[in-house]
Formats: structure tokens, C-alpha cells, sequence
């Protein structure tokens, strides 16, 4: 029965430190290779805290990683550059986002959302940006929803 290790780490800055090399290391596993994967697999998030689970087979010592996504927040976050989402968002905006953001945050996060198409990918995410207090494209999050939804970014999402 495999063993499973679950942690947070920074995206491409996982070391053989604690969290993961007291976890690995009573499982007989190269911690520095364990390392190395791990970091190559978060390198797109770096700077933002990335789910990793560790699935290490005790007999062949034989390991998988698999990585999550940040929530959508961190991702919008990181892409508007702020530390947190406005404490009021229907009065206090944060930041913008580009069409072309909201695009590149739900293909980040496609796996996770339930949207069956990236308009409705890029849906989730408008409606992650509202509660954030965050404007797509100049407009409020709601807003853009209905010009997504008539097709007026139809073009842009091909």
C-alpha cells in the first residue's frame, strides 16, 4: 500500500527541509529527488503556495507527485499583483484583469473548474474576480459576465 505525503509548498522553491524532508525521509525515498520533481512541476507557480501530494510505494521506494492548482484567487491575485481581494467588493476594486488574463487563469485551472468550454471556464473565474472585487476589462465582474455570455468576446476566446 502506497504511502501518501500531502503539503504546501512555494511554486519551484520546494527544499529537503520540513514540510516534505521529515515527511519523505522515514519512507526510505530520495528526498533530493522527490525535490528536484516536485520543483520542476511548480515552476509556473512561482511565488504562490502549490498543493503536492507525494504517493511513495515502501517496497520499490518507486514515487509519484502529483500537483494541484492554487485556488483561482491566487491566481488572480498574482496576475493583478496584489496581496488579497478587497474586504468590500462591491464598493472597493482591487485591481483589472484583461480578457486575455481571465483566459490564461482558466486554462491554468481547467482541470478543477467545471466548466465544459473555456467560455464557461472564463465564467468561473469572472464570478471568482466579482466576490474578489476585482473589474474584468473595465467593467464590474457581473458586467462582463453578460457581454461574455451575448458573445461579445467570442472572438478573443478562439
Amino acid at each position: 500500500m502506497a504511502n501518501t505525503i500531502e503539503v504546501l509548498v512555494d511554486g519551484g522553491k520546494a527544499s529537503a527541509g520540513p514540510p516534505l524532508g521529515p515527511a519523505l525521509g522515514p519512507l526510505g525515498v530520495n528526498v533530493m529527488n522527490v525535490v528536484k520533481m516536485i520543483n520542476e512541476k511548480t515552476a509556473a507557480f512561482s511565488g504562490m503556495k502549490v498543493p503536492v501530494k507525494v504517493n511513495v510505494d515502501p517496497k520499490t521506494k518507486a514515487f509519484d507527485v502529483t500537483v494541484g492548482t492554487p485556488p483561482t484567487s491566487a491566481l488572480i491575485f498574482a496576475e493583478i499583483k496584489v496581496e488579497k481581494g478587497s474586504g468590500t467588493p462591491k464598493q472597493a476594486k482591487v485591481g483589472n484583469l484583461t480578457i486575455e488574463q481571465v483566459i490564461k487563469v482558466s486554462r491554468m485551472k481547467q482541470d478543477s473548474l467545471t466548466g465544459a468550454d473555456l467560455k464557461r471556464r472564463c465564467m468561473e473565474v469572472a464570478g471568482t474576480a466579482n466576490s474578489c472585487g476585482v473589474t474584468i476589462e473595465g467593467l464590474a465582474a457581473r458586467d462582463f459576465q453578460t457581454k461574455l455570455k451575448a458573445g461579445d468576446y467570442d472572438k478573443r476566446l478562439k
